[in-house]
C-alpha cells in the first residue's frame, strides 16, 4: 500500500480492473448478506424498507450509481419503481444481470463512471448510491455535478459512503483497528499495485465539510445525515467493520440531500 495523487483516468482504470477481478470473490463473500433483491445501505445493515430515506420512489425513474451486483435496483423494480443500474465494471454487471434473470425482473444496467455519466440532461426522478462509486472517484464533486445534471430540479439524492472517521484507523475489525495511525485531514488516496507496478486499487477519501462543500457547490442541499449504529446482537465483519468499532463508532455515513 502507497498513498500519492491519483488523477481521474488512473482511478478509472484501477476500479474496473479491480471491480473486474474481484467481482466473483465480492459476490461469494458478501452476497448471502447483501441478498438478490433486498435494499441494504450499509454494513451495519440498515435497509430503505425501514429507513425509507428516498421517500417516494414508485412509478418513477431511478439511477442507481455505483450499482454492483444491483440487488438494491432489484428491489426498487418488485416496489414498483423504474431504476437503472450504473457501474464501472462490467464483472459486477455480469452479477446483475444474472441475478435479475434469476430473479425474473428486467431493468436497464449501463457500464459507465460515475463522473462521466452517458444520460441526458433531467433523466432521473431520484439517485441514490449504497456503498458504491463515489470513494473510488477521483473528483467526487465531479459525480455530484453529473448526478445533478440528470435529476429532475426538486429530485433527492442519497448516496452512503465509508464514514470519514474510518480513514483514520488501521483496516482491522479488531481492537488494533481502534488506535488512530493517521491523520483524518491527510486527503492523499489509497494505492495498491500488482507486481508490475500497475495501479489496481484507488480509494479516495474526503471530510465530512468536503461532501457538504461539494453538494453545495453543485445545487443540492443537505437534509439529513444518516449515521447508523451497529445493532445489538449482529456479528457480521465486512472488512474492517465488525462490532468491535461498530460499537464505539460510525462506520457509515448516509447524505440525504435535495436538488435545489
Amino acid at each position: 500500500m502507497i498513498k500519492r495523487k491519483v488523477g481521474a483516468a488512473e482511478s478509472r482504470a484501477a476500479s474496473r480492473f479491480w471491480w473486474d477481478l474481484d467481482a466473483d470473490n465480492y459476490q461469494a463473500e458478501h452476497g448471502d448478506f447483501l441478498g438478490v433483491d433486498d435494499f441494504v445501505w450499509c454494513p451495519e445493515g440498515l435497509r430503505e424498507e425501514q429507513a425509507g430515506l428516498l421517500g417516494d420512489f414508485r412509478g418513477r425513474r431511478v439511477l442507481e450509481v455505483g450499482c454492483g451486483a444491483a440487488a438494491c435496483s432489484r428491489w426498487l423494480t418488485l416496489q414498483g419503481a423504474h431504476p437503472v443500474g450504473l457501474d464501472i465494471s462490467s464483472g459486477m454487471l455480469r452479477h446483475a444481470r444474472q441475478d435479475s434473470e434469476r430473479v425474473g425482473t428486467a431493468f436497464p444496467l449501463v457500464q459507465a463512471s460515475a463522473d462521466v455519466m452517458p444520460f441526458a440532461d433531467d433523466s432521473f426522478d431520484l439517485a441514490f448510491s449504497a456503498f458504491g462509486a463515489i470513494p473510488f472517484v477521483a473528483d467526487s464533486e465531479a459525480v455530484m455535478r453529473e448526478v445533478a445534471r440528470v435529476l429532475k430540479p426538486g429530485s433527492r439524492w442519497v448516496f452512503a459512503v465509508t464514514h470519514p472517521m474510518r480513514w483514520i484507523f488501521p483496516d482491522d475489525p479488531g481492537p488494533t483497528g481502534l488506535t488512530v495511525t493517521q491523520s483524518y485531514f491527510d486527503r492523499t488516496p489509497y494505492v495498491e499495485a500488482d507486481q508490475y507496478g500497475r495501479t489496481v486499487y484507488v480509494e479516495h477519501h474526503r471530510t465530512l465539510g468536503d461532501y457538504v462543500r461539494q453538494l453545495t457547490a453543485t445545487g443540492f442541499r443537505l437534509v439529513d445525515l444518516v449515521e447508523p449504529e451497529w445493532p445489538e446482537g449482529h456479528t457480521l465483519i465486512w472488512g474492517q467493520w465488525g462490532p468491535i468499532r461498530g460499537k464505539l463508532f460510525p462506520g457509515t455515513a448516509i447524505f440525504v440531500c435535495l436538488l435545489d
